[in-house]
């Protein structure tokens, strides 16, 4: 693809010279090349256009190619590699047209078979060994806070989509079963008065950084008992003495914020790190280039986590990046950067250690790839017919809850009746959340004139 840049206005744009799979750019003279190469428009332009090439020239390219990826992490033979081998695989593309609905995904009545129950085994068990190695060195009072929390996680979630479809909670509401290794396994590197920002599916970000299930659960109901007063909802929680800043709905609005919140931490000369969470699909928003490029300039404390779900919303990551391999994107700006497995929860933890290291002792930013899955659909208005049943059950062989359960019993960190005390004091903290939200009040319609300015509102005058 040649891609020839005459000058710099996002305004006027015109295509032309698309054969042999080339694109010209035609822009008014208005901006600086040096701007514009950072700013927004030119990063996600040069994204389409890339992928528009690759489609004009796709009936060139040999058959005998390999296919893209199932989508997994990794095959058998490299998975007990250091995290940083694992191998990459695109995932293959979405499947349009299912037809048989469900709440995790959809069935293609053309889909291919799942995976033969050998070849999972052999990969269950490779990563599970991978994970064993990790478990030496880690003191088990916090593999129990790890496993502990994880579970609460998954049933506070479990929870949450009960009460979504009997009515009791409103709005979106986008769950993170399956993705709960990257949430708890980074949170539990770093201290309490370090930062954490994050995207609209953050309810398990929230109480791994210390927020109560109470709080999330009555945000979650909309009463003034949740922790941003039943006026924020699932896209919103905040809690300024755990030092969690969000929960942002509007895709990648968090990034710059980060970067700021570390650049305050950096001024102030403390060494507090900053995490920020996003999807993939935010990377494709110019305002994450321009923050890492700002982060690595300016060397600020800010780790950035990327959780490679492989979908943004029902868009698969090969229909919507041109380069699927989102870790190497930091080369542009010089930043440190790893690809972890997202579904094994003490790689994400070793992963964020060094970073953290990293950001307190030279106050530098990192890029994590963490590539996850979610086992639930984009949120629990999302019919799911963009992938099949088959694709969700291959990566549901890889839970990261029952991987990390499994490395615990076989190891003898826990046994039988640890877990299912754990069980128990799990859903005894859920059925309090519930009970406490059910029981909170509605907010005072006088609340609508609070928390919108800094200078308070009074109602009546002018």
């Amino acid at each position: 693809m040649l891609l020839r840049v005459i000058s710099w206005h996002p305004m006027r744009v015109a295509r032309a010279g698309t054969s042999r799979g080339s694109v010209s750019c035609y822009y008014s003279k208005q901006l600086r090349p040096d701007t514009a190469l950072q700013g927004v428009v030119l990063h996600v332009f040069i994204n389409l256009a890339y992928n528009y090439c690759s489609q004009l020239t796709s009936d060139r390219i040999s058959t005998s190619e390999e296919p893209l990826r199932s989508g997994l992490l990794v095959e058998s033979a490299p998975m007990a590699k250091a995290n940083y081998e694992i191998g990459k695989h695109t995932p293959e593309p979405s499947r349009a047209g299912a037809d048989d609905k469900s709440a995790t995904g959809v069935m293609d009545r053309d889909a291919p078979e799942a995976a033969d129950a050998e070849t999972l085994q052999q990969e269950h068990e490779a990563v599970k060994e991978a994970q064993k190695h990790r478990l030496e060195g880690i003191d088990h009072d916090t593999l129990v806070k790890l496993y502990h929390q994880m579970l609460l996680c998954r049933r506070f979630e479990e929870k949450s989509a009960e009460a979504y479809s009997s009515g009791m909670i409103g709005g979106f509401c986008h769950l993170y079963i399956g993705q709960e290794a990257v949430g708890i396994g980074a949170i539990s590197a770093i201290r309490k008065d370090d930062y954490v920002l994050t995207s609209y599916r953050e309810h398990a970000h929230a109480i791994a950084k210390g927020m109560s299930p109470e709080s999330v659960m009555a945000e979650l109901y909309g009463r003034a008992g949740g922790c941003s007063k039943g006026k924020g909802g699932s896209m919103h929680m905040f809690d300024k003495e755990v030092n969690f800043l969000g929960g942002h709905g509007i895709v990648g609005g968090q990034i710059p914020l980060a970067t700021g919140v570390a650049f305050a931490s950096k001024y102030k000369g403390t060494d507090q790190v900053t995490l920020c969470f996003f999807g993939e699909a935010a990377v494709n928003q110019g305002a994450f280039h321009e923050s890492l490029n700002m982060a690595q300039l300016w060397k600020l404390p800010c780790i950035y986590i990327c959780e490679n779900n492989q979908y943004g919303m029902g868009t698969s990551l090969a229909r919507a990046m041109s380069s699927q391999d989102i870790s190497q994107k930091a080369c542009a700006y010089d930043i440190a950067s790893e690809f972890v497995d997202g579904m094994d929860v003490l790689a994400v933890r070793n992963a964020t250690l060094r970073a953290v290291e990293r950001a307190r002792k030279d106050y530098l930013p990192t890029l994590l790839e963490v590539r996850t899955y979610r086992f639930m659909g984009h949120s629990m208005s999302d019919p799911g017919n963009y992938r099949t049943r088959a694709e969700i059950e291959r990566h549901q062989e890889r839970d990261p809850l029952k991987l990390f359960a499994a490395s615990l019993k076989e190891e003898s960190v826990l046994s039988d009746s640890e877990f299912q005390k754990i069980e128990a004091e799990v859903k005894e903290q859920v059925d309090k959340a519930v009970k406490f939200a059910e029981e909170s009040p509605l907010p005072d319609p006088s609340e609508l004139f609070t928390d919108v300015y800094a200078n308070p509102i009074e109602p009546g005058k002018r």
